[in-house]
């Protein structure tokens, strides 16, 4: 059977889905479909998955369809038919899930938690923001540049938020909610009086038990007023300080992100980085956060096996990795500070930046290692500019960064 066939088989069957949950049937348990418009309730969805004639095929042959779908669709939005199949039911998500990579292993970004999960190593996942300057929202894309007919796959969204004593970036899954009670929150972004010093807060908890312990927890709000399935804390993940330049006479904005969940030994040859494999979908709603002993055990099956195991665990392995923006030169022609961001940014802007990791020479990190660009994002047009990333930072992460370079810093530049 033909791809396209395949595709229009399961539109079909998610049309009926939705036809059959429209008509209402009143049970205790509801459970959250993926669209907005409805839910449908647990009994229905085994009723409809038990008389699927998808959901009865061979394992075998399941396993080569969604594969050929898989590495056929390698790009938005034809990348949606996978996700499509993971929608399917149960068998064919779990099948879905077993082929599909992290980015570190594809360099593609497929389900929502791939925007938490470590770039590539080798080249960057390469994506645009476009500011919105009436609303105060930025949107982070996947892509090069904006395509014509705006069918651009959007990945994160962004409000800024200014407050009396400081500035909130509440980051989410869609651009239309903002709300921290939502389970689209992923994280904030929130500045100190001066716009100087950044916190980045994640709505998942750190893999490492001693980073866990050491983060910032905070109550996002009232546990009981919302479902119980949506975490209600937020963790500490990141900081971000950018150096004070009162007189300018230093050039460009200098910064210093201290990345708390991810260790220096990441950018190692055979280091790694945290890597969660889902989002947290319970809380309880009477307990505190968990203690160490309780965090590693309550953890263990969201992330990848723990950083211990790395050959290159040493005593150096739990310390945060820190990134440091790489110094521009001055050219003397065009009198004008430069950085050679190989044709992804086309504009001079005092945003424009490149951070490359800031290692102690203890660490033995090979030079090559250490010049290696991890994030850089410039100015390409009137409210468009590039954010490309790589290992070790995730999608979330790289935003959050990239967001602090929008907030006003009178005292940096």
């Amino acid at each position: 059977m033909a791809f396209k066939s395949i595709v229009r088989e399961l539109r079909e069957m998610k049309e009926g889905i939705g036809n059959i949950s429209r008509r209402g049937v009143e049970r205790k348990h509801w459970r959250h479909r993926t669209s907005r418009s409805h839910i449908v309730p647990d009994v229905i969805m085994s009723e409809l998955i038990e008389q699927s004639q998808w959901a009865n095929l061979p394992p075998e042959l399941l396993l080569d369809i969604v594969r050929r779908v898989e590495e056929s669709e390698t790009s938005w939005p034809a990348r949606a038919v996978v996700v499509s199949c993971a929608a399917v039911c149960k068998s064919w998500r779990d099948i879905t899930k077993e082929i599909v990579k992290t980015p570190e292993e594809c360099g593609r970004l497929t389900f929502p938690i791939s925007l938490k999960q470590p770039g590539p190593r080798e080249s960057p996942i390469q994506c645009f923001i476009k500011r919105d300057i009436t609303t105060s929202v930025y949107r982070l894309y996947f892509g090069l540049t904006p395509s014509e007919d705006e069918n651009d796959k959007l990945l994160l969204a962004a409000k800024k938020i200014r407050r009396a004593t400081r500035t909130d970036f509440v980051i989410s899954l869609v651009a239309e909610d903002f709300s921290r009670a939502s389970n689209t929150y992923v994280g904030k972004l929130r500045s100190n009086f001066l716009g100087t010093k950044f916190t980045i807060y994640d709505s998942q908890p750190p893999v490492d038990a001693s980073v866990h312990q050491n983060s910032c927890s905070s109550r996002r709000f009232h546990a009981k007023q919302v479902h119980p399935r949506v975490p209600t804390c937020n963790y500490s993940v990141a900081s971000i300080s950018y150096e004070l330049n009162v007189l300018r006479t230093r050039g460009p904005r200098r910064m210093n992100c201290f990345m708390r969940s991810i260790p220096v030994s990441s950018v190692q040859e055979g280091g790694t980085a945290p890597t969660p494999i889902s989002f947290l979908q319970s809380v309880d709603d009477k307990s505190s956060p968990p203690t160490v002993s309780k965090g590693k055990e309550a953890l263990k099956d969201l992330y990848s096996p723990s950083l211990s195991s790395s050959p290159v665990a040493t005593q150096h392995s739990r310390e945060p990795l820190v990134l440091k923006n790489k110094a521009p030169r001055w050219h003397e022609q065009l009198q004008c500070w430069c950085l050679n961001f190989k044709g992804r940014v086309t504009v001079a802007s005092v945003k424009n930046f490149q951070l490359v990791a800031a290692v102690d020479p203890s660490h033995n990190i090979p030079a090559a290692e250490q010049e290696k660009v991890i994030l850089q994002f410039g100015k390409i047009g009137k409210d468009i500019f590039t954010m490309d990333y790589r290992y070790p930072l995730s999608a979330f992460q790289a935003f959050a960064i990239c967001l602090s370079s929008f907030d006003t810093k009178p005292a940096c530049e």
